[in-house]
């Protein structure tokens, strides 16, 4: 699979996971589909890191765009809670930033300030929060070793859905039950692109720089619309 095979799929799996929104108005099997994007997309950004001829202009770009898409993804969360939150590029701007501290400064720099950006995403509200930084470093730093590099991101998923689920034990064991239901197809399905990322060849494939930056607030604004139509 090249870049823009992996972009694809990545955005078409997106776009199922919120079309479940609209046409369920709750969770699905829709939603299942849909964890395979992210990572693939957190992936994307580390291959960014090291394929990129001007690290300022790929910054300035990931901003821009993360900026233009909130309002967007304000109206796609408004289908489904009135919560304030941050939009994904945010999420994956955080993770770049690791990216960089990590290789320009020393490993233990770039650990802390993964922690910290993580941190600071859980408090901003961002989409995938700390867990979303975190992959986004745990795939450049082991970019050359498959298999330390899914051990990683396995061990990093189950982490993160096993600390969601025990968030509920204080509800007590049938409360907590019924979010391990929930959860456990969850973190499956969201352990199912680091296949597809392993059959990465490390080829661009045709020029799909702006795929991302153009397909998330254009596809935001189309399911918000089918909202209104379908209901």
């Amino acid at each position: 699979m090249n870049a823009f095979v992996l972009k694809i799929l990545a955005c078409i799996t997106m776009f199922i996971d919120h079309i479940g929104y609209v046409i369920f108005h709750d969770s699905s099997f829709f939603n299942y589909i849909g964890r395979i994007a992210f990572p693939i997309f957190s992936f994307q950004i580390s291959e960014g890191y090291i394929h990129t001829r001007n690290l300022k202009n790929y910054l300035f770009r990931l901003f821009i765009f993360a900026l233009i898409s909130q309002i967007p993804f304000m109206l796609f969360i408004s289908i489904i809670k009135n919560e304030f939150e941050l939009n994904v590029i945010f999420t994956l701007l955080f993770g770049l930033f690791s990216i960089i501290t990590y290789d320009k400064c020393n490993k233990f720099a770039g650990i802390t300030s993964c922690i910290l950006l993580g941190v600071i995403a859980e408090f901003l509200h961002c989409d995938y929060g700390f867990y979303g930084v975190a992959i986004t470093l745990i795939f450049y730093i082991f970019k050359n070793n498959k298999i330390l590099m899914s051990l990683s991101f396995s061990a990093a998923t189950l982490l993160n859905y096993t600390y969601n689920i025990l968030s509920y034990y204080k509800y007590g064991f049938s409360v907590l039950k019924i979010a391990f239901n929930y959860y456990a197809p969850f973190a499956i399905c969201t352990l199912i692109p680091i296949i597809f990322i392993c059959l990465y060849n490390k080829k661009k494939g045709p020029n799909s720089r702006y795929i991302l930056y153009l397909f998330y607030p254009l596809h935001l604004l189309l399911v918000y619309a089918l909202n209104f139509i379908i209901a």
